[in-house]
């Protein structure tokens, strides 16, 4: 759980800082600029506040990795929630608008989140997580929006040493096979979800594990 507070406010950090310019360049998902995933990162933390209010009372169907549902197939942009959340974020017509909105709500869930009992069970989506497990999902979630924010912003920070360690073994776990030692674990990450193609040696040190990447996970990358 101090896991998700650090890899929230590191994330929440980057927007804080980002000159208005910087708002309308392209993110790393599909058909997003910076302002829509900035302004999906509210709709995150919204969800993170709706859930943490929601108790449970059955016993838990999933964990921190298995909170994750794979797709094969790259989303497009075009669905019809991708497509409100490039709306929204239109309608906040100035980006100071944006960043207010994302530090009123991103630090009332951060805050909900130190306060929660990490034992205490929640529902989403028609499944049952304790807290500690659904917060710790959270951190692959920021870790990889948080690369996908900084992806044409070479000068932003990137997300912690730690958040990407552990975002790499969650998707290993997901993926039942570990990665080359030799990839970096943003490389993992940016590999292993598609957010980037291998280069041939990469490929080739992947081996049969090449065949189940990429996994869509959230946002689609370019």
């Amino acid at each position: 759980m101090d896991l998700f507070s650090r890899s929230w406010t590191a994330l929440r950090a980057v927007v804080a800082g980002l000159p208005d310019a910087d708002f309308v360049r392209p993110s790393g998902c599909t058909g997003w600029l910076v302002r829509d995933l900035v302004c999906h990162l509210v709709i995150d933390a919204q969800d993170v506040l709706i859930t943490l209010v929601t108790p449970a009372e059955t016993e838990p169907t999933r964990d921190a990795v298995t909170y994750w549902d794979v797709v094969t197939t790259p989303p497009t942009g075009d669905d019809p929630l991708d497509a409100l959340t490039v709306r929204l974020a239109a309608a906040y017509q100035e980006p100071w608008l944006l960043r207010f909105h994302l530090d009123d709500i991103g630090s009332a869930a951060g805050r909900a989140a130190e306060l929660a009992d990490p034992d205490r069970r929640v529902g989403t989506r028609g499944e049952v997580l304790t807290t500690g497990e659904y917060l710790s999902a959270y951190v692959l979630e920021w870790t990889l929006h948080h690369l996908d924010l900084i992806a044409h912003l070479p000068d932003a920070a990137e997300p912690s040493a730690e958040g990407l360690a552990r975002s790499r073994a969650m998707l290993e776990q997901i993926a039942g096979a570990a990665f080359p030692a030799s990839f970096s674990d943003k490389d993992a990450l940016l590999v292993g979800t598609g957010r980037r193609a291998p280069t041939e040696a990469e490929r080739a040190e992947l081996g049969a594990a090449a065949a189940k990447l990429p996994l869509y996970l959230g946002c689609a990358p370019e």
